[in-house]
């Protein structure tokens, strides 16, 4: 029966059984209202200014029916409902058929109609004179039997409001009256009839916090921008300009001194400062997209579509970024589209089957981080995907997007032992429907925001991460070289005598330097989980550790490849980085690490000044060797140039704590040459070691395998730029 079932929240055919509902027998329409706990109803004209007629209870329950006989057309209307406590007016929502549906049948056209169309879409439609507000809710649930939104407009009563199944599985209902700022979520039952729990919204813009994590309405109309500028000046080539990322965790970047982590707009004048002081270029902020347990550090993401309520608000967000823009700053977001959590309120078992992700274990099942895997192969999860990558370029004008964890897509045997996985259909391991979203999302990206780009944390050797689609590639723009990061540290996690025997660790980056797009990273992995900061990674006394990673620094920026840095790094933060707690900012009263604050700020002023250091960075013209082999010193020294092989910067690092008198190095022109850049420099917190004079004369030597040679003394665990004057 009809009211079991509006009892029991099992109507899956509203429109079907409420509303106005063609009567054949009296040649017009039955009126059909339910309203739990309603003593009386009045139906009235849409307006709210005239009487049409009262609806006889039906039901104790809430059950209330008028006919309209010898009606031709349906009309609009409200209803004047009676409770014990009070008389309120309300739009019966099952009079809009048509604008629940809006959009559907347009939604699979393109990736971006999904989040346009799914969700809770403010709405107002004028019918008869009056405009009416509300919102369209619309979610896929193909198994789910019935679907109710639930919400403070309803009391969170999963009978008030039942949902239209369409026949693709979505469940949309237009509810009128309904704001920005009102919370709600889904009411589901499985196959079975089994009331699942609560659902946030998968396609929701905002979320509250534990422990309702419930969705919220969102306006993304109200916030202007000015930021257009900006993206004019990124239609680029990104990887013939300079990017220096500063790598950071929200919430414990800085802290204010309540404990409290700043909100998006009190970032907005805590960190530009600082960053435009520091020169990056970019800063990459670690998932803000929501995510339910704060030591994920956003990796275990329940909302693809929604900022972190966390740190504020929807525009609070576009606002951080907005100013960010204006001052010449652009923004790179994690997103997570390998794998999600298993939280109940999330998309695990939405509808009471596996929605979202691969059934069998197999493929389904993460063990490294206990989460869902999504299913890559399913059309569903795939536009879902990739519209919500677009939305973060579209809302919220992000200029990047760093996908994590790729390379546990792209394997079905990542991380798993045999017997643990199921092979693709040629027997092999790799995952050929994640490649093939990934080549989608990428052209997608590319295609609608020709300004941003796209950066895998990729740390196997398959081929063709940042190469086009077109031939073969996964269509990134940048890779995060992962091997460079593991040789370079192992390096110089090394006491300076050893180092000798490991030289090739730092040369063995130039021989697959140009197989990708690198991004150099030193990542939050890195610097947690007994790792050490990157200060304490180096050997020897306070001095030699400090000097170790000062000399790294300049051996990473003259090394082909983008720049990423994790926060902490640029004054030497001693302590392992603790998600729960802020960066050690007292240690910047100590000239130890003031200096390394003031040499990553030279280091990217010279870096975004130089062409030479960042235009030919996957161009073989850009690099010169000059000597690779001086392993018994432990000396490297090469040119980089720009892609006219012209402007050179020479470049020589000493990785032990040995000074060189009348070190001579080769020039490829005659003339004088200074040192511009010396990571020894006491304003540094080096030892000033005298390097000669000012300006070193070449000499018609021949040296390094180029006609000209210069001398100069060489500090201890440093690295030294030279340039020709003039």
């Amino acid at each position: 029966m009809l009211i079991d079932d509006l009892m029991g929240a099992r109507d899956g055919d509203p429109f079907a059984n409420l509303g106005l509902i063609p009567n054949k027998e009296i040649n017009g329409f039955t009126l059909r209202a339910w309203l739990p706990y309603a003593s009386k109803v009045v139906a009235k004209d849409i307006g709210n200014t005239r009487v049409i007629k009262e609806l006889e209870c039906k039901s104790k329950e809430g059950l209330f029916e008028a006919e309209f006989p010898n009606t031709d057309k349906p009309f609009h209307y409200s209803f004047d409902v009676s409770y014990p406590d009070a008389v309120v007016n309300v739009i019966d929502p099952y009079q809009f058929h048509d604008e629940a549906y809006t959009g559907l049948a347009e939604m699979k056209l393109k990736a971006s109609n999904l989040y346009r169309t799914l969700g809770a879409h403010l709405m107002t439609i004028e019918v008869d004179g009056v405009k009416v507000s509300g919102v369209k809710f619309a979610v896929y649930a193909p198994s789910a039997k019935c679907c109710s939104v639930i919400g403070d407009f309803n009391f969170w009563d999963g009978r008030r409001h039942p949902m239209e199944r369409s026949l693709d599985g979505h469940w949309v209902l237009f509810v009128p009256g309904i704001k920005p700022g009102d919370r709600y979520k889904y009411e589901l039952k499985d196959p079975l009839g089994n009331r699942l729990p609560h659902k946030a919204d998968p396609v929701g813009f905002y979320s509250e916090q534990y422990p309702s994590f419930a969705s919220i309405v969102v306006d993304q109309t109200t916030y202007t921008w000015h930021d257009a500028e900006w993206i004019k000046s990124q239609l680029n080539n990104k990887v013939d300009q300079p990017i220096s990322i500063y790598e950071m965790h929200f919430a414990s970047w800085k802290r204010k001194d309540d404990g409290y982590s700043y909100s998006y707009r009190e970032m907005a004048d805590e960190l530009i400062p600082y960053l435009k002081k520091l020169g990056y270029t970019h800063v990459e902020f670690m998932p803000i997209s929501e995510f339910p347990f704060d030591g994920s550090w956003g990796y275990q993401p329940v909302g693809l579509f929604s900022p972190t309520s966390r740190f504020g608000k929807v525009d609070d967000l576009k606002y951080l970024i907005d100013q960010l823009h204006q001052n010449g700053i652009g923004v790179i977001v994690d997103w997570v589209p390998a794998h999600f959590p298993s939280d109940s309120h999330g998309l695990a078992r939405f509808d009471g089957t596996p929605l979202y992700e691969y059934e069998d274990p197999r493929r389904g099942w993460h063990p490294d981080w206990n989460s869902y895997i999504y299913d890559f192969g399913r059309d569903t999860v795939r536009q879902f995907l990739v519209a919500s990558a677009l939305c973060w370029l579209d809302y919220f004008h992000v200029d990047g997007l760093r996908v994590d964890a790729v390379a546990s897509m792209l394997y079905w045997d990542y991380s798993r032992k045999a017997g643990q996985w199921i092979p693709n259909v040629d027997g092999g391991n790799h995952n050929y429907e994640a490649i093939s979203l990934l080549r989608w999302f990428n052209e997608e990206v590319y295609k609608n925001y020709p300004h941003a780009m796209t950066i895998a944390e990729e740390s196997t050797a398959f081929p063709g991460v940042s190469r086009p689609t077109y031939v073969g590639g996964l269509g990134f723009g940048f890779k995060w070289n992962m091997g460079w990061m593991h040789d370079s540290l192992q390096y110089m996690s090394l006491d300076p005598i050893y180092r000798q025997y490991h030289h090739s660790e730092m040369t063995f980056s130039m021989i697959y330097a140009y197989d990708e797009n690198f991004i150099l990273s030193l990542s939050h992995d890195e610097c947690t989980h007994g790792k050490h900061s990157m200060l304490y990674k180096m050997p020897g006394d306070e001095w030699q550790q400090a000097a170790n990673l000062r000399a790294f620094m300049g051996y990473m920026y003259a090394h082909p490849g983008k720049k990423l840095n994790f926060m902490g790094t640029e004054f030497a933060q001693t302590g392992e980085w603790n998600h729960d707690s802020q960066l050690q900012w007292w240690l910047l009263q100590f000239d130890k690490h003031k200096g390394q604050q003031q040499l990553i700020a030279d280091l990217n002023k010279f870096y975004r000044s130089e062409k030479a250091m960042y235009d030919a960075d996957y161009d073989k013209i850009g690099f010169f060797w000059l000597d690779h082999s001086d392993y018994q010193h432990s000396i490297f020294s090469w040119i980089r140039r720009d892609k006219n092989g012209k402007n050179p910067v020479y470049v020589v690092s000493n990785m032990t704590p040995t000074p060189y008198q009348n070190y001579r190095m080769g020039v490829l022109e005659p003339g004088k040459y200074q040192i511009v850049l010396n990571t020894d420099d006491k304003k540094y917190w080096g030892s000033g070691y005298n390097t000669g004079a000012p300006e070193h004369q070449s000499e018609d030597v021949p040296w390094q395998y180029v006609t000209y040679s210069v001398v100069f003394n060489l500090p201890p665990l440093a690295t030294v730029y030279l340039k020709k004057i003039g």
